[in-house]
């Protein structure tokens, strides 16, 4: 009697493993109707093109968002908010050079103080991290993502006025120089 119980386990085990997996991969791969998924609320900035000189440098802050996931339901954050954009620099100089570092965004209410971060936000500041964004020739121009924690505090309306950008960079003197060589020509033959 052990031999067709032993051979009706070795069929009916795999079958009920199969029967498991199935059932396992059903129920993670689609989602429940009480599952909502994170809605994404954008906010645009204005002006989105914010023009800006500092010293022999010229540029924007282009296409400036803040981005926060919200659960729909219950309208609390599931992702803090965060300002996303572009910074596009120029050197316009004729004989300076600069290398380019690195920057922080400070948020500034209509006070003109800082608005405040919640504790563990991280830092606001971005660094110039390859070479092509590094250094800015006299006419070279470059650009820069910028992806950076925001504080909650600011989406209140009217509270954010002023968006500062601190600017790290070394300028140095650029020259051009030139220098002739005496030569001559001996023919050969």
């Amino acid at each position: 009697m052990t031999r067709p119980f032993t051979k009706m386990m070795i069929c009916v085990v795999p079958a009920l493993a199969a029967f498991a997996v199935a059932a396992c991969s059903q129920l993670s791969g689609t989602p429940t109707a009480a599952t909502a998924q994170p809605v994404e609320k954008t906010f645009t900035v204005t002006p989105s093109n914010a023009l800006m000189k500092v010293d022999f440098l010229t540029g924007q802050l282009q296409g400036v968002t803040i981005t926060e996931r919200v659960d729909p339901k219950s309208g609390t954050m599931v992702d803090p908010p965060e300002l996303r954009g572009t910074l596009k620099l120029k050197n316009v100089s004729a004989d300076q050079s600069a290398r380019l570092i690195g920057g922080k965004l400070l948020f500034l209410d209509a006070k003109g103080q800082p608005i405040p971060f919640a504790k563990d936000r991280g830092d606001t500041g971005f660094t110039f991290s390859s070479f092509d964004t590094q250094r800015l020739d006299p006419g070279q121009e470059t650009s820069q993502p910028i992806h950076v924690p925001f504080p909650r505090g600011g989406l209140q309306a009217n509270d954010l006025q002023t968006v500062r950008l601190n600017l790290t960079y070394l300028p140095s003197a650029y020259r051009e120089q030139t220098v002739n060589y005496a030569v001559s020509l001996k023919g050969q033959g």
